[in-house]
């Protein structure tokens, strides 16, 4: 799996986990008598969250941990093997395995998949330009960067292959 379409389904998955908790959180409430205030702090939480993850997203470039992983992806001529399902389960995990936790742990206290839901949110506002940081990289070099399949609790290991570099003009952007 290309590295940024990773990154991308990162974003949207987060965000998609954002919702579905924030959906939890707003049931939850509603089934409660004394939700006022849950609901109140859930809101400014988000809000909250929002304000952190565009913050933290703001920059258009690579964050330094993707620059790192970019400097050490080994270089080969063969394309890996294509497994883009596995490869997100074995990645991203921990983000199912706390969108079901949360989200069980709704009945107890309807704050818990809110706070998870902020998380997320966080997430996929940070890492939203991300992708196209990649992207531009792969085009300016001439390479591909694609994610390896390895042990869920090994660290993302990337794997570099010739591409197609751009060939623009200098006055041109």
């Amino acid at each position: 799996m290309r590295f940024a379409d990773f990154l991308k389904n990162t974003v949207l998955l987060s965000a998609g986990v954002a919702t579905v908790l924030a959906l939890i959180t707003v049931l939850s409430i509603l089934t409660t008598t004394s939700g006022s205030l849950a609901a109140e702090l859930s809101i400014a939480w988000w809000a909250l969250a929002a304000a952190i993850g565009l913050a933290l997203g703001r920059r258009a470039d690579a964050s330094p941990p993707i620059a790192r992983l970019l400097a050490g992806a080994r270089s080969t001529n063969m394309l890996p093997e294509h497994r883009p399902a596995a490869i997100l389960l074995n990645r991203l995990w921990p983000l199912l395995a706390v969108t079901v936790l949360a989200g069980g742990l709704a009945f107890l206290a309807p704050q818990i998949p809110g706070i998870g839901a902020g998380f997320a949110i966080i997430w996929a506002l940070a890492w939203r330009h991300q992708h196209s940081a990649v992207s531009a990289i792969e085009e300016r070099d001439g390479v591909r960067f694609y994610v390896l399949h390895t042990s869920p609790i090994q660290p993302i290991a990337l794997q570099r292959t010739p591409g197609f570099k751009a060939m623009r003009p200098e006055g041109l952007v």
